[in-house]
């Protein structure tokens, strides 16, 4: 399968479960790894013919300005139905993390792997 990669995005959103998370902004780390549904862009060199990458970061920094979510693992879910859905990639490899939300750790997070076509969680 070949992919197209965006790693290190970091962007504010509210995500958490604690009453203070809920309000207050977080920056978060994302990486996406994206299956693309044909190698035709390899063949063509068109940008009709791939997914274009400011069009998924432009959208997931929309989507994380305007919507939180109390547990890492639903907005994870929630953007790697995104990928999917709106821009018909074959596959979508997400990793999320919170940047310092606890003393002494870095970052904690999670990583997801969904493919289209297959049950995704309720």
């Amino acid at each position: 399968m070949n992919t197209i990669f965006i790693h290190d995005l970091r962007l504010d959103t509210k995500v958490g479960v604690y009453e203070w998370e809920r309000k207050l902004a977080q920056t978060v780390r994302i990486d996406v790894d994206i299956g693309l549904p044909s190698s035709r862009p390899f063949e063509t060199g068109e940008l009709a013919d791939a997914i274009d990458y400011a069009a998924v970061v432009a959208r997931i920094r929309a989507f994380a300005r305007t919507n939180s979510h109390a547990l890492l693992e639903r907005f994870a879910e929630a953007l790697a139905s995104l990928v999917l859905d709106e821009f018909g990639a074959q596959a979508v490899k997400l990793r999320v993390a919170k940047l310092g939300a606890l003393p002494g750790v870095r970052e904690i997070g999670v990583a997801i792997e969904r493919e289209a076509g297959m049950p995704r969680p309720a």
